[in-house]
């Protein structure tokens, strides 16, 4: 359920979303024919908010949360929720049989209710809430503070009258799942295509200038993009018309991002494995031929243990270091004093960085400016570093060459600065 919902907010917020576009450019080069009928409709649904065309939703009302919103929103709760429900339940009645006689509505099928939505309810609320700020966000119209106040949200829904839903008869639902659609062969596509563009035409001149649609990218971490409301609350109200058991926000996530709980797992096991060298580590008096590196395939299953390859060696004059060394020095030192430092054991450094930002470069005439600023100053003015009162040194990667201008890898330099 979760992930049908994830994939309708998707569909519904970015693919045509990101057509909408394209297609106005294309309106006004006079490239038609090249536009495909389906990539329209979507767009003509899109804009149009699909059949209602009372509710034009970026064309007349663009400004009006209220009107371009919550209020199709609430619509769209009655046309998802109830009016369709209803629709399906008076051509299929719970006692409705099919050709052979048996029951319709037999296993795996479930008899739907509609739902009867009710401000009263928390839950009905949040979903009008989420989805009528994300549809805001997509069409670019502003979000007045009282639409994130459920109360408030509330009162305003109650104002919204939606026209009472009378089931029609003789209404065609496709049942068998083998059927196909009507083959495209049998559309006259120019005679739709033209259609579609007409409409859409007296749209964009309705269409402030410069227009243009946000895409939503879906994503479940953020618990302040609505999101997994979203999601969480269409699968619910989906569910309450089947009599599904109903899932708290966090259990959505799980099954939308498909997140699989790490126990018995490839992480657990790698975690465990990792304290096992720790607690070597804590104790301290091990030979390096007393730790290991684990080889791990569940899949298969395999795990092969081996020891540690020791860390290469880099020697320079008399000094001698691995990756795993750190050089450190004390106080607020210059540009200049750290190259000097460097000078000192017989490393020419031609390059500073601090994180993606480059602090200092031999071929730049302009960084010798640099030579007497602090380097705590250079990295929060270059690199816009902030360094917060409790932080007490800056880590800088230092790109050095020996006197015959060979490489050499030094270690990450810390620079206590307090």
């Amino acid at each position: 359920m979760e992930e049908m919902m994830k994939k309708l907010l998707e569909g519904q917020t970015k693919p045509a979303t990101s057509e909408v576009g394209e297609s106005l450019t294309v309106l006004e080069m006079g490239e038609i024919q090249r536009l495909i009928r389906e990539m329209l409709e979507a767009v003509c649904h899109l804009i149009t908010d699909g059949e209602n065309s009372n509710t034009v939703l970026i064309v007349s009302q663009i400004i009006f949360f209220q009107a371009t919103s919550f209020t199709c929103l609430y619509a769209r709760f009655e046309d998802y929720f109830s009016n369709r429900v209803k629709q399906l339940t008076f051509t299929f009645p719970e006692d409705a049989v099919t050709s052979s006689s048996t029951p319709f509505w037999s296993a795996p099928k479930r008899f739907p209710r509609p739902l009867q939505f009710s401000t009263s309810d928390a839950s009905e609320v949040s979903l009008i809430m989420a989805a009528s700020i994300l549809r805001a966000e997509t069409f670019g119209i502003p979000i007045p503070e009282w639409a994130k106040n459920p109360k408030k949200l509330a009162d305003a829904i109650d104002k919204v009258v939606v026209p009472d839903f009378e089931p029609k008869k003789g209404v065609n639902i496709v049942t068998d799942e083998k059927a196909t659609s009507l083959s495209t062969a049998s559309i006259d596509d120019t005679a739709v295509i033209n259609e579609l563009v007409a409409k859409l035409d007296e749209c964009v001149k309705r269409l402030p200038r410069g227009f243009h649609m946000n895409p939503v990218q879906f994503e479940k971490d953020d618990d302040t993009n609505f999101h997994m409301d979203l999601i969480a609350g269409l699968a619910n109200m989906r569910a309450r018309n089947y009599s599904i058991p109903e899932v708290d926000k966090l259990k959505a996530k799980f099954i939308a991002g498909r997140i699989i709980p790490a126990i018995a797992t490839s992480t657990a096991m790698a975690t465990g494995l990792v304290c096992l060298e720790l607690y070597k580590v804590l104790a301290g008096g091990h030979k390096l031929e007393d730790y290991r590196n684990t080889f791990a395939n569940l899949a298969l299953p395999l795990f092969s243990m081996a020891e540690p390859v020791p860390p290469k060696v880099i020697k320079h004059q008399d000094m001698s270091w691995t990756v795993w060394d750190r050089w450190i020095i004390e106080g607020n030192i210059t540009l200049h004093e750290l190259l000097q430092w460097l000078k000192d054991k017989g490393l020419n450094a031609y390059s500073v960085s601090c994180g993606a930002s480059l602090l200092y470069n031999s071929m730049f005439p302009r960084h010798k400016d640099r030579m007497d600023k602090k380097v705590v100053e250079i990295a929060q003015d270059v690199a816009k570093l902030e360094l917060p009162s409790y932080r007490r040194h800056l880590d800088v990667v230092v790109a050095c060459e020996d006197d015959d201008d060979n490489d050499i890898d030094i270690p990450l330099i810390s620079i206590y600065f307090r």
